[in-house]
């Protein structure tokens, strides 16, 4: 089965992508590539497809990865019908949202700092008195 997906070239640091059409069951980088259909350039955002190229490939049944989706959907190729498309909206489920911070019930906070000034405002400490220094024991 063909696939189509991105293959990483370009330096460390700075990614670009292929668009190559290979066998599903060879790694990305070091499987027999059939044909590219395009390039992608992450850091501009730049996707150049071979329209025709990929739709050809689309229509004899080759599966795009999801990311390749987005780029050729967004370049003007056709999918077709079995193609899956992510949804970007996904509704995130928060469990046990009465644990969260901003749901638990604030305290007074004028209350504590009354009571500090009421701890401070009794009577001091008294000091320890030492009445005679204590010696290390001789040797």
């Amino acid at each position: 089965m063909l696939v189509i997906r991105l293959q990483r070239v370009g330096r460390t640091g700075h990614a670009m992508y292929r668009m190559a059409v290979q066998e599903s069951r060879r790694h990305p980088s070091s499987g027999r590539v059939i044909v590219y259909v395009g390039t992608y350039d992450p850091h501009t955002k730049d996707a150049k497809v071979q329209v025709e190229l990929a739709q050809k490939y689309l229509d004899n049944g080759a599966q795009p990865s999801p990311r390749v989706v987005k780029l050729l959907t967004a370049a003007g190729v056709k999918m077709p019908k079995w193609v899956v498309v992510a949804d970007n909206k996904k509704s995130k489920v928060t469990r046990n949202t009465e644990k969260l911070r901003k749901n638990q019930p604030k305290a007074e906070v004028v209350e504590t700092k009354e009571v500090e000034k009421e701890k401070t405002a009794e009577e001091p400490v008294e000091a320890i008195e030492v009445k005679e220094p204590i010696e290390p024991p001789a040797k």
